[in-house]
């Protein structure tokens, strides 16, 4: 069971997960070993599964974002999930109830690129019943 130190320790890890266990330590006015012995069990447990950054695609180049709803046979839900993972513009995918089946976020240098992706390996898995891109214009929260 996580406490609120833990809640506290993982509120400073999630605002930027380099802030060295010591600089964790004197905001929460505790010692740096009981700040690394904390993550780590946190770790342990499974409650942090990773540490990451955040990227700017278009920094990078990759200036269309599109969230991707697709809906599939659902006798092929899992095995098309599997194949959307290994598509290397997809940042993310999950399966999902409401509008659609699988949501995926899809990272492009143009819109030509993003057309391409959904046409060319979306749409040729087996199982794929509707694909449903939205570009993103603006991320207001990561």
């Amino acid at each position: 069971m996580i406490d609120e130190k833990d809640l506290a320790i993982i509120r400073c890890l999630q605002e930027d997960s380099s802030t060295p266990f010591t600089e964790i330590a004197r905001r929460l006015k505790v010692s740096e070993s009981t700040i690394r012995k904390r993550v780590e069990k946190l770790r342990k447990d499974g409650v942090i599964k990773k540490f990451t950054i955040i990227v700017e695609p278009s920094k990078m180049g990759l200036n269309t974002v599109a969230i991707v709803g697709i809906d599939v046979d659902p006798q092929k839900l899992l095995e098309v999930a599997d194949k959307l993972c290994k598509i290397p513009e997809t940042r993310y995918v999950a399966t999902s109830t409401g509008d659609h089946m699988i949501m995926t976020e899809i990272w492009t240098r143009d819109g030509k690129e993003l057309t391409k992706v959904i046409s060319e390996k979306i749409g040729t898995i087996d199982g794929v019943k509707k694909i449903c891109p939205a570009i993103i214009l603006e991320k207001l929260k990561e």
